[in-house]
Formats: C-alpha cells, sequence, structure tokens
C-alpha cells in the first residue's frame, strides 16, 4: 500500500528545521516524510477495522512535526515510524463511510480499568497515552500500530469510528474532527449550558480553519454577546462575517477595536479592562502575546493553537489574575455536535483544494500557505488511488 511514513531520523529532522525556517512547509521536501510502499497496518485485535481513507486533512500539528517547530514533549507519546493525518473519512470493509476519532483512549488500549480521566468521559485527557496494548501515541496519525489518513490504510477500534450520514459530502466530512476542536473550544469559553448566565463576549485570534471553525461552532451555541475576530486575508474575513462574527478586524487592529467596545483605557501596551474571553487559534509567540494584551482582568485565554516552544512576558498574567488555558480535542460531546455544526454552516465549503500523495509537497506547501493563497483546508484525496484495494 502506499503511504507518506514519518520516520526518527535527527538529521533529516535538523534539515526539516533549517528548511521550515525558510519557508514553512519545506520541511516536508527536506525532512523525514517520504512516499513509500509498505505492508498495512497490523489489526492489533479482532474486533479492529481496517479503513481505507477517502480524504484525509493536512492540520497545523501535521505542518508543525514536519517543518521540526513541534515541541520535543511529544517524543515519548508518539512512536515511529508514523502516517501522518488524523482528519479522515474513510471507508470500512463492510462498504460503511466512516470519520475516525483519532484520540487513542484507554477503551482503545484495551486498558482495564481506564484511568480516572477516561472514566469521567475526559478521554481527551487520557493518562496512559503511552501504555497498554498499542505502541505510544496520542492520537492515530502519531502511532506506529495504527498507520494514519495519509495512506490507503490504516487501522481503528470500533470506539473510534463514527458513521457519516448518506446527506453528508466527503467535504463536509473531513471536517469534522477539527470542528469537534472547535466545539470543545466554544463550549470551554461560553461556560455551562444551564442557567441563564451572562453572555461573555469572545475575541478569536486567528482565520485558519481552526478559527473560522471556532467562529461557526460560537455562532451555533449562541451563548455570546458579540465575537471579534482577526483575520489577515480578505477571504478570511469575508467567511468570519458569514459564519457569525460580529467585528472582524485585521490583527493590528484588535487592541483598537476591544479597547472601543470595552471601554478600556491603554497603559503602554497594556489595556486596561479587556474581552472576557480571548480564544487563540495560532498559538505564536505573537498571538499569545495579543491575548494577554487584550482579554479583561480575570479573564481567560484558551489555547487551541498548539503553541509548542514559546517566550512569553507573563508578568500581566500574574498582575491581573488572567487564566491561561489549554484547550485540546474533544470528548463525546463534541465529537456528535460537529457533525450538526458541519451540516448546518455549510462547512464543506472550506475544503479548498485536494492533492494525491504522489503530490505530496505541493499539498503540504499550499497548506503551509493557505491564507495567503486564499484558502483554508487542503486536504489528501485517496479516492482515486490504485491501490485502494489491498489483497
Amino acid at each position: 500500500m502506499k503511504a507518506l511514513v514519518f520516520e526518527r531520523n535527527v538529521a533529516r529532522y535538523a534539515a526539516a528545521a533549517v528548511a521550515g525556517r525558510l519557508a514553512p512547509g519545506r520541511g516536508a521536501a527536506h525532512g523525514p516524510l517520504a512516499l513509500r510502499d509498505i505492508d498495512p497496518p497490523d489489526l492489533p485485535g479482532t474486533e479492529w477495522a481496517r479503513v481505507r481513507p477517502r480524504l484525509a486533512g493536512i492540520c497545523g500539528s501535521d505542518l508543525a512535526t514536519l517543518d521540526a517547530t513541534s515541541s520535543r514533549y511529544f517524543e515519548p507519546i508518539v512512536s515511529f515510524p508514523f502516517t501522518p493525518g488524523h482528519e479522515v473519512v474513510g471507508d470500512l470493509d463492510d462498504g460503511r463511510r466512516v470519520v475516525v476519532v483519532p484520540i487513542l483512549t484507554c477503551a482503545v488500549r484495551g486498558i482495564v480499568p481506564p484511568c480516572g480521566q477516561c472514566g469521567a468521559g475526559r478521554e481527551n485527557r487520557c493518562e496512559r497515552v503511552a501504555f497498554g496494548g498499542l505502541e505510544p501515541g496520542l492520537q492515530s496519525g502519531f502511532c506506529c500500530a495504527t498507520g494514519g489518513g495519509w495512506s490507503t490504510a490504516m487501522v481503528a477500534h470500533p470506539a473510534q469510528l463514527r458513521a457519516v450520514p448518506d446527506a453528508m459530502s466527503d467535504d463536509e466530512a473531513v471536517l469534522v474532527e477539527p470542528a469537534a476542536c472547535a466545539v470543545h473550544a466554544a463550549r470551554r469559553a461560553t461556560g455551562p449550558t444551564d442557567g441563564p448566565g451572562p453572555a461573555e463576549r469572545v475575541a478569536v485570534i486567528g482565520a485558519g480553519t481552526l478559527g473560522l471553525l471556532t467562529v461557526a461552532a460560537l455562532a451555533r451555541l449562541g451563548r455570546h454577546e458579540l465575537v471579534v475576530v482577526t483575520a489577515k486575508h480578505p477571504h478570511q474575513r469575508r467567511l468570519a462575517g458569514q459564519l457569525g462574527a460580529d467585528h472582524v478586524v485585521s490583527p493590528d487592529e484588535l487592541a483598537r477595536t476591544v479597547r472601543s467596545l470595552t471601554g478600556s483605557l491603554r497603559a503602554g501596551a497594556q489595556l486596561t479592562g479587556g474581552i472576557e474571553t480571548v480564544i487563540d487559534c495560532v498559538g505564536s509567540d505573537a498571538s499569545l502575546a495579543q491575548a494577554l494584551e487584550v482579554v479583561a482582568p480575570g479573564g481567560t485565554v484558551e489555547v487551541v493553537g498548539m503553541p509548542a516552544r514559546r517566550t512569553l512576558d507573563l508578568t500581566s498574567l500574574w498582575h491581573r489574575e488572567v487564566t491561561l488555558r489549554g484547550c485540546y480535542a474533544y470528548d463525546d460531546r463534541d465529537f456528535d455536535d460537529a457533525f450538526d455544526l458541519v451540516r448546518e454552516a455549510r462547512l464543506g465549503r472550506l475544503v479548498s483544494a485536494t492533492y494525491p500523495l504522489s503530490r505530496y509537497r505541493d499539498a503540504i506547501a499550499h497548506a503551509a500557505h493557505a491564507g495567503g493563497r486564499g484558502a483554508v483546508k487542503i486536504a489528501f484525496d485517496l479516492r482515486a488511488e490504485k491501490e485502494r484495494r489491498l489483497p
């Protein structure tokens, strides 16, 4: 079968780091990723199923891995060689079309009893991602035993499979997994659903795939007073408005806009007031610093974009009693709600281009520069691969 394989190769990883600094996405051409003919992954148990991907998305964490900008924190919780790709819609052997829930939980790993987090329904916080019946891997796409979506075949546990409605297109289905991340972020940012509670003002930093999906999720929850979004490019500004943003501004306009909306004053670079909740969908030094600049005293910054290694001045976090909180993945309710969000908001239109595996360098370069090229989500299209049927 055909698969893009990421190997443990220190020299090529160093080359990817240099190339990625010169131009985002270039690490794919110089790093340890290669298109190979490999044996399909073995089924870890009789209940496991083989999934033949139709579409598999390219996300920010994939790009960070390829450009060697991701944190060494992940080293003990991934296993090599792995095939990337965790945003997957594919077919089972019996013809059913499914979306893969990539988190490798205690149930997937065969761990009984489950850890306290999985037992409480917080599988995204699983304490056993490097243990149990599988090789280490926080998700499918980072585990050598499961394979990933950037291939013609991978394996998944029944707990990881969600049936795709017949009326849902592949373009819509491939966005269910990232949409679940957005639903999780929106739900955490706007508080509990019970009781009238005052609707908070929310700022979303970034209007790439994750930022736009988060705007759509906030609009669907409808528990906010207003949403301000930063967007660099014209198509991002247009989509953010269509998906429910009340104010769409360029990144350098955010502080001025929040100051106007909240009646804050400015002391140096810091607003004296601010907006109650900021959702950072980028995770860079600049975006995190901006989030701390505009969040209100006692407010919360939800870090949805993967931050990796960052250097920040955290004085304002201490002085203003701000909560800086990670926001990773989703729970079952978030994932189920993502199907409705994708359908109701017509999110399939965010899939801008698809590529065969043979053009993986072009695909990754497009994904790395999606905003500047008028695109949102880039995905691999496995539907036309000649080797889809395995012996």
